[in-house]
């Protein structure tokens, strides 16, 4: 696992700013630093030495040295791959996986990465031509950005190294800004960043001749096997999820997993013992009711596992600034990651996370929502679905006028009963979106924010028509969680994971996003992935006889703080210092009347979004200092 970087500038030296860019992403790859110069191209490498810890060192070359590549990630199948290719005469020199992507190129072209099981994101310059190849993985573990302007190129693994070229103009991009206060995340390509851009998962970018051109080489197209038996299904599960833990064992170091005592990690740890692999186990409790420390430890005790334990610091905000450079956004949960793999790195550099068996198997408290309402959508005719929708505004004027915070959560469940007949509308609703309710604007922004035409051109539905529109004729559930695993899951959770986990310089692997496990997963009827109300009734049966009944039977509780208890210990502070009425009016974004009234509130726990929200400013405000104004070292008691 490694940070990656490029430049296409003409006539330019840019080996001095390349290496400035790479000691911005020092932590993706404290091992080896490298930098490669090809006519007008430069290449940059930071590597965390997995595989071939002798002899990968990047960029790696085909025999005549003319295609050269720097790569972040792990080939899962690059021993399969390498016989193939010595079978057709290719000769290697090293025993990574990077150097299967050379020769796959020369034989395949740009449709090499088609044939690569893994994580990944990889920059390939092929020298003869002067054309260069950006890749990413199929769900976009591995992050890749780029910007484009006045004829130059600049990609790399995190923004901030892409920020250091001098042609790049730091600005807010308001419109990514609107859907994050939305979503609690970016979605799409854009980034908080203006003009820095995402390649999306499962594209390749090529560059050549001045021009740049993105395609995709890979959709997920589920076809549902109305035939399976359940009996099938469970047995294709556990096939599948632990052939994807065996091929993602593939490492020259140790191996850990974080088990946070729920299902889906406490899978990964008894599939590991399947295969007879010495596991270490890593738990963070976050000093709450809602602990999973003793549930990991019976898994540990279970399956034997050298386990460790931890817990979050005392005061976990103190650590904010630290994560928002790392992240690149102002995120919720990001602490909790960051302390986790700091408490990794002096046992190992590589884990296996549960991330994706939720979006699989139907595993948040939201599915238990939507799928009763599976056939009710598809009932409910257009006009019925115009009057609900007025309903639904009224309902929100009505609300807000009483002042009374604390019915928000009443109001929005209404809303989204309201919003039956609209599986893309009731689930943004589920997801806390509120841009539907044009009123709302005038409670978050600014007067003259507003006058501005801002936030115009973004809303947050626009980002999710397409995805839904591929599955409209499935089942609601079904459409939901296919559109969960291309959105939230690509930038939001990997977001997180990759970032907290490479600030520590820790390589997470996703067995759940195998690509086989995800293509079965998805060719099961929904209706089996849920009954009575019970999410992931299935997969539960399906490792019934491998996990302790506890385990099977557990609520999920999740990976994050709660927004309540948080606020009471240490949000309710920061917001009242950084979130002045000086401060909120000079940035001139929202309106601090209203950041006031949720401050001033009486503490409740029906007020989950507005603590969220004031998460997100806080963050903003960091992110505004470290990313626009430069002040990477600066701790949050400068603020307050």
């Amino acid at each position: 696992m490694c940070g990656i970087a490029g430049i296409f500038e003409k006539h330019a030296d840019n080996r001095e700013l390349m290496s400035s860019m790479l000691d911005e992403m020092q932590h993706r790859g404290p091992d080896d630093k490298s930098i490669h110069v090809n006519g007008d191209f430069t290449l940059g490498h930071r590597r965390l030495s997995i595989i071939d810890l002798d002899t990968g060192k990047q960029p790696v070359f085909n025999e005549e040295k003319n295609i050269a590549v720097v790569f972040n990630g792990e080939i899962y199948n690059f021993k399969e791959l390498r016989l193939e290719l010595e079978e057709k005469g290719h000769r290697f020199y090293t025993k990574s996986d990077t150097e299967v992507i050379v020769h796959l190129y020369e034989e395949h072209g740009e449709d090499c990465v088609s044939r690569l099981n893994g994580i990944f994101a990889i920059a390939l310059l092929d020298q003869r031509r002067g054309r260069l190849v950006l890749a990413r993985d199929r769900f976009g573990v591995k992050p890749l950005h780029y910007y484009t302007g006045g004829g130059t190129l600049v990609f790399a693994s995190e923004q901030k190294a892409i920020a250091r070229h001098p042609r790049f103009t730091r600005k807010l991009n308001y419109k990514a800004l609107h859907l994050h206060l939305n979503l609690r995340y970016t979605p799409g390509e854009e980034t908080l960043l203006e003009g820095i851009k995402r390649l999306p998962p499962a594209s390749v970018a090529t560059f050549e001749g001045g021009l740049l051109r993105v395609t995709r080489y890979w959709r997920l197209e589920p076809r549902v096997n109305r035939h399976m038996t359940a009996r099938e299904a469970m047995e294709g599960i556990n096939a599948r999820l632990k052939e994807a833990v065996r091929r993602q064992l593939v490492s020259d170091v140790p191996l850990g997993v974080y088990l946070s005592g729920g299902l889906d990690s406490s899978a990964i740890v008894q599939k590991m013992h399947e295969l007879g692999t010495e596991i270490n186990t890593f738990t963070l409790g976050f000093n709450e009711p809602t602990d999973e420390l003793d549930e990991a430890r019976r898994v540990a005790n279970h399956f034997q596992t050298r386990h460790h334990a931890t817990t979050l610091p005392v005061k976990p905000l103190e650590e904010l600034p630290r994560a928002i450079w790392h992240a690149e956004e102002p995120k919720i949960n990001l602490i909790q990651g960051l302390n986790l793999s700091a408490f990794v790195r002096p046992v190992t550099k590589v884990v296996l996370g549960g991330l994706g068996g939720d979006e699989l198997f139907a595993g948040y408290d939201i599915h238990r929502f939507i799928y009763p309402f599976n056939r009710w959508h598809r009932r409910v005719p257009a006009p019925l679905r115009r009057l609900l929708a007025w309903k639904s505004r009224f309902i929100y004027r009505l609300q807000t006028a009483t002042g009374t915070m604390g019915l928000d959560e009443y109001r929005r469940g209404v809303q989204m009963l309201c919003a039956i007949g609209d599986v893309e509308r009731f689930y943004l609703i589920l997801r806390n979106a509120w841009d539907h309710d044009e009123p709302f604007y005038k409670e978050i922004y600014a007067p003259g924010f507003l006058a501005a035409g801002k936030t115009e051109g973004a809303r947050a539905r626009e980002m999710f028509d397409a995805l839904f529109r591929q599955v409209r004729q499935r089942d609601a559930l079904d459409q939901v969680l296919f559109v969960e695993l291309h959105s939230k899951m690509v930038n939001d959770y990997l977001l997180v994971e990759d970032r907290v986990s490479m600030a520590n310089s820790v390589e997470q692997r996703v067995p759940f996003l195998d690509v086989d496990l995800v293509e079965f997963a998805f060719s099961i009827p929904v209706e089996m992935k849920m009954r009575h109300g019970m999410t992931k009734h299935l997969f539960r049966r399906a490792l019934e006889p491998y996990l302790p009944r506890e385990i099977i039977n557990k609520k999920k509780q999740g990976f994050a703080a709660n927004p309540f208890l948080l606020f009471k210990k240490e949000l309710g502070e920061a917001a009242r210092g950084m979130l002045t009425r000086e401060r909120v009016e000079r940035q001139g974004i929202f309106n601090h009347d209203y950041i006031r009234r949720v401050i001033e509130h009486a503490p409740s726990p029906r007020l989950r979004w507005h603590y969220n929200f004031l998460w997100i400013l806080v963050g903003l405000a960091i992110w505004e200092e470290v990313f626009l104004h430069g002040r990477r070292e600066e701790h949050i008691e400068a603020y307050y």
